[in-house]
């Protein structure tokens, strides 16, 4: 469970604090698809980079509660712990790819595995790259594949070490709409497949649509 409570984040502006958003509250559910929505600006990737554990709360709490653990907050975890929470509980994929680009396909989705030690988890991160049609890419670099390859990987790689929640910023913001909707199909075929919780910023009404639920910013 991810719980909200009044949360607030601010940036300097000079001398003054423009706040992106004030007393912001939701709770997501375990397995919940969510997406977060709302105009350019509006701080969809500040709340995901939050969430993550990437930026920390100027005001209010978030809360995760994990059925193996007591609930604990983010903003009271020291830095080994939140270290800990980005790479084991959580997955990740950018709307930019950020694979890394010295690493084959191969590698850079069995890279979180390597730093969890979870080595049980290899062959069925193999199996992920084979079903979203990769296989024939498994040992290409990302330059030589297409953004949409690209995207898959992310995906791939994001889901890897068994997380979780799963948090997806624009995943599909630089892809054309075939793309886009392969993309989106493969992710929820995932998502549903491994039970992980889903929350997803997104411009597009169609994954609003294919969310249980939709926060609006």
């Amino acid at each position: 469970m991810i719980r909200l409570d009044k949360v607030g984040k601010s940036f300097k502006d000079g001398i003054t604090d423009r706040w992106v958003f004030q007393d912001l509250s939701f709770t997501i559910n375990e397995g919940d698809t969510v997406a977060v929505s709302g105009p350019s600006g509006c701080g969809k990737t500040t709340l995901m980079n939050m969430l993550a554990g990437l930026l920390s709360v100027d005001s209010g709490s978030i809360e995760i509660e994990f059925e193996d653990r007591p609930p604990f907050q983010l903003k009271h975890l020291n830095r080994s712990e939140l270290l800990e929470y980005r790479r084991s509980d959580i997955g990740y994929v950018y709307q930019f790819f950020n694979l890394v680009p010295t690493l084959t396909l191969k590698e850079n989705v069995l890279l979180p595995i390597e730093l969890t030690g979870r080595k049980h988890l290899s062959d069925q991160a193999i199996s992920r790259i084979e079903s979203l049609g990769l296989e024939s890419r498994i040992n290409a670099f990302p330059e030589e594949m297409s953004g949409g390859e690209q995207q898959r990987a992310a995906i791939a790689r994001a889901l890897a070490h068994g997380p979780k929640i799963l948090y997806a910023d624009e995943p599909t913001g630089n892809l054309d709409a075939k793309n886009s909707s392969v993309v989106v199909d493969m992710l929820w075929q995932e998502v549903s497949s491994a039970e992980t919780t889903l929350v997803i910023a997104t411009h597009s009404e169609s994954i609003q649509d294919r969310a249980e639920k939709v926060i609006l910013l």
